[in-house]
């Protein structure tokens, strides 16, 4: 889950790992290494001049890591898990330029031990067997090993089950990152034998940090006006290494450039698009936030909410359909009108296409945030499909079946009906309920709204129904 996201609080971590003790490895000082699986054990380090700058300020230590102290400070979960000598298999979740391979790599060399990274995008069977075969050796010698595989939702299902074994009995620590809602991107034995730790996306301070860093790096500062460095950091999106590979592009300059303010420091560098995959969590996080500024009345919120999701991609449709459901779910009979007023701003968009039909959902959200909220016909509705169930294949009362035979007249069909509109203020009060079944009440309008005059009537029949069934409830 990103953080904040609804209905998926990371797994607790308890100091000892949180696992059998087959998950957990104790941690060893003595030997630790750090060389990625596709390296050439003999090749040279690069020059420091060629590397990218996100590269050479990646940080040392843990203690150098930015943003993300709720697991590396000095009460965070993974300093209690090195503290306490043992290092549980890891699912890292977060947004890209977190530093979650950064954190897997340090993890390494605080426990001590050996570092072998897969990537699941170019990995297959065959990296993941090598991988496992020389944990096993390397064990048998005495020396652990980390492995460290990014964008592990990749794996399919039978790839994720390769894990199981060797996780289980300890042979590799595993650490998995990933960007995707572990919940329904890994299968649920992996993640029982994992503990999930949520990563932050960087805020302002993080992100300003690193700038820091990066100028300390370069030897000058960055030759942005304070707007320009805010427009910076925005732009990342809370991703370090993005902010990190901008302030590269600014310092690549010519050393007499003017400093640029916001404007100009937009038209450097080509503006990021929003962090927003439309099949992914932020689409279901977005939604849920525009659904629910509606639901608390934020006409506001609800608009900033929607103009992310259209800045990210969303087809506008999509959303046209939620505020259909918003009016009929939500807003109800508390406003009549609601619904039609969705309906319009759908077939407007449809019409006019974008930009100009986007208006017409802004134009639906900013009513349906400032209508009058009831709930009422929801939960009446889930009320009588329960009862329905509960009831199974009840006929209904032979008085209001059509009798358009003579058995079925001969059976009672039809007989004592009354004609509604043929009574005193056009209302019978007979039962309309299946025999055996009581009258229920399913539909209980609320004060707000048009809800309050539809609750005047049903009191109103309410009434008459008990004095023409001599009081009955029936």
């Amino acid at each position: 889950m990103r953080p904040g996201v609804e209905g998926h609080p990371s797994r607790p971590l308890d100091p000892g790992g949180g696992h059998s003790h087959l998950s957990a490895v104790p941690v060893s000082r003595s030997i630790s290494a750090d060389r990625d699986l596709f390296a050439s054990p003999d090749a040279p380090e690069p020059a420091p001049g060629t590397r990218p700058l996100a590269d050479r300020l990646r940080p040392r230590t843990l203690a150098e890591v930015v943003g993300q102290d709720h697991l590396l400070g000095p009460d965070g979960a993974i300093t209690r898990m090195l503290a306490h000598g043992s290092l549980a298999s890891l699912i890292l979740w977060g947004p890209p330029g977190v530093g979650k391979t950064t954190i897997a790599r340090l993890l390494a060399r605080e426990a001590g031990l050996h570092f072998t990274q897969l990537s699941a995008v170019f990995s297959g069977v065959a990296d993941l067997k090598r991988a496992f075969e020389e944990a096993a050796r390397r064990r048998q010698i005495g020396q652990g090993t980390l492995l460290f595989v990014d964008e592990i939702h990749r794996f399919n299902r039978a790839q994720q089950d390769g894990f199981l074994p060797v996780v289980e009995t300890g042979t590799v620590v595993l650490i998995g990152a990933t960007t995707e809602n572990p919940s329904f991107a890994l299968i649920g034995a992996l993640l029982s034998r994992c503990q999930v730790l949520v990563l932050r996306r960087l805020d302002d301070a993080a992100l300003e940090l690193l700038l820091a860093r990066a100028e300390a790096d370069a030897g000058r500062a960055l030759p942005l006006t304070a707007e320009a460095r805010a427009a910076m950091r925005a732009m990342a999106d809370g991703d370090g290494r993005y902010v990190l590979n901008m302030a590269e592009q600014v310092f690549a300059l010519p050393p007499e450039t003017a400093t640029l303010d916001a404007q100009a420091l937009t038209d450097l560098l080509a503006r990021r698009a929003a962090l927003y995959d439309k099949s992914r969590d932020e689409h279901y996080n977005l939604i849920s936030a525009l659904h629910k500024s509606l639901r608390g009345s934020d006409a506001d919120a609800a608009l900033y909410w929607l103009a992310r999701m259209l800045a990210g991609g969303e087809d506008p449709r999509y959303i046209a359909r939620r505020l259909v459901r918003f009016a009929a779910e939500d807003v109800g009979l508390a406003d009549p009108a609601a619904l039609g007023h969705a309906l319009a701003a759908w077939e407007a968009y449809e019409r006019l296409g974008s930009p100009e039909g986007e208006l017409a959902i802004a134009q639906a959200v900013v009513y349906l945030g400032t209508a009058p909220k009831s709930n009422a016909l929801y939960v009446g509705l889930g009320e009588a499909m329960a009862a329905a169930k509960a009831t199974g294949s009840l006929m209904p009362p032979k008085h209001i079946l059509n009798a358009p035979t003579r058995l079925m007249r001969d059976l009672g069909y039809g007989s004592g009906y009354a004609y509604d509109h043929g009574t005193e203020e056009a209302f019978s009060g007979q039962d309309y309920f299946p025999e055996g079944m009581e009258r229920q009440q399913f539909y209980r309008p609320s004060e707000r709204g048009f809800e309050r005059e539809v609750a005047k009537r049903l009191g109103y029949w309410a009434k008459l129904r008990q004095e023409r069934e001599g009081g009955s409830t029936r």
